[in-house]
């Protein structure tokens, strides 16, 4: 059994996923816009280097979607994973997936977006393991803040060696972020997919194969 580990946003889903998910939770709810201002000090701190995308994604959780129900979230999620997993993906990664899948290989979707809706997003698309940011809750009610590491650059090298462990046959991974080139050199088939000009001459470099996928 071979191994295929895909990226989600941008890779898989022609487009990113976490900034659309947190609209269709607005669309509901609009007053929450009221409170992005309380996102300032994090992107602020970002810009500066004094901290990482994943405390960015931690304050907009808190500040739009903060202490709302398991339940509510739930439905409105089930909605959303719905229409990105017919709309929003790519022909080419459905055809990839299912070439891998047709090959036997253990297909697993590795993304930096939350465990809100990546899991359910993934078991739609066919994957069999979903590596994703965990989000913390507080009982029923979302806190959150992030219960993980933010599954980004290092983070996904760890876990790739990891899953290469319990795969030590030839493995695939796609990705299309300049972070995703540190792990994508790990494996004997590494896809770099849609990247910018520049970060497919790095791609190129670094021995990966590049393609465009629509």
């Amino acid at each position: 059994m071979g191994l295929a580990v895909f990226d989600l946003d941008g890779t898989v889903t022609r487009y990113g996923t976490f900034f659309p998910y947190l609209l269709s939770m607005l669309a509901r709810r609009p007053w929450r816009l009221a409170y992005l201002p309380r996102v300032l000090p994090a992107a602020t701190g970002l810009a500066l280097g004094l901290c990482g995308h994943g405390e960015v994604k931690s304050a907009l959780m808190r500040a739009l979607l903060g202490g709302l129900a398991r339940e509510d979230l739930s439905a409105s999620t089930e909605r959303f994973v719905a229409r990105w997993s017919h709309a929003h993906v790519l022909a080419a990664a459905r055809a990839a997936i299912e070439a891998h899948r047709r090959a036997g290989d253990y297909l697993v979707l590795m993304s930096a977006s939350p465990d809100l809706y990546v899991p359910a997003l993934g078991r739609a698309l066919g994957f069999q393991e979903i590596i994703c940011t965990g989000v913390r809750w507080n009982g029923n009610r979302l806190d959150g803040r992030l219960s993980t590491v933010n599954c980004r650059g290092e983070q996904k090298v760890r876990c790739l060696r990891q899953l290469r462990e319990r795969f030590p046959g030839p493995a695939s991974a796609y990705g299309n972020s300049r972070t995703d080139i540190a792990h994508l050199t790990l494996v004997e088939h590494g896809v770099f997919v849609n990247g910018t000009a520049s970060a497919r001459r790095t791609a190129r470099h670094a021995g990966l194969t590049c393609v465009r996928w629509h």
